[in-house]
């Protein structure tokens, strides 16, 4: 269960971490739109993928709940209620403190953005740079029903109203804000992979010419 003061003492903590050592890819998209694909082949490149929802539904799975999308969107609200818009995003900052005690790389990737506030506190960190995955409402459902997982929506409604959910935190802003955005709708899956990785390419040459402190 996350704990009230541990969050205020993450973001104590976190304004004390030097800012210009890390890279990090920040993916956000609408659920469906690819994202968890392109943290797959960054992975396979060499990137230390952290995936936001996996620590939700880790949380979900500590009170013994059942691992569906009503509860993995209860939850995620209520941490939000409870400790602000990017409270999810301190639950990430705890993974790579963990990682970094075990040498992780810097090069970090983080899957399921949903607000520039998270954005934001993970900048306190390294040099972020947000990619946006953008695919039709149609493409979106039909990868979520392909994935299969438990918090799959079952029909259309559902679909509608987890959509919502995820405007409701703020994912809209997080997309208009972010640096790229690649349009998922008409490609393959090797397609999507490598317009990603050459995007994201780009931004590691970018930042390893710009910080000599980095391990590129």
């Amino acid at each position: 269960m996350v704990q009230k003061d541990t969050v205020h003492r993450d973001r104590r903590k976190s304004t004390d971490r030097k800012n210009n050592t890390k890279f990090i890819v920040c993916l956000t998209g609408m659920p469906g739109s690819g994202k968890s694909t392109v943290a797959e082949a960054l992975k396979k490149k060499g990137f230390d993928v952290m995936i936001m929802g996996d620590l939700v539904r880790d949380e979900v799975k500590r009170k013994n709940k059942e691992l569906n999308d009503m509860n993995l969107g209860d939850l995620m609200l209520s941490l939000r209620k409870q400790f602000g818009p990017g409270a999810i995003a301190h639950l990430i900052l705890n993974e790579i403190e963990k990682r970094e005690k075990r040498g992780g790389p810097n090069n970090i990737v983080i899957d399921g953005v949903r607000s520039v506030a998270e954005v934001e506190l993970l900048q306190t960190i390294g040099t972020v740079r947000l990619l946006a995955i953008h695919a039709s409402a149609s493409t979106r459902l039909e990868h979520l029903r392909k994935r299969g997982r438990g918090d799959a929506p079952l029909n259309e409604y559902e679909f509608d109203n987890r959509d919502k959910r995820e405007l409701g935190v703020g994912i809209s802003e997080a997309i208009a804000m972010s640096d790229e955005i690649l349009s998922n709708n008409d490609l393959t899956i090797e397609e999507l992979k490598e317009k990603a990785f050459k995007i994201v390419q780009k931004w590691v040459i970018e930042f390893c010419g710009s910080s000599s402190k980095s391990k590129c």
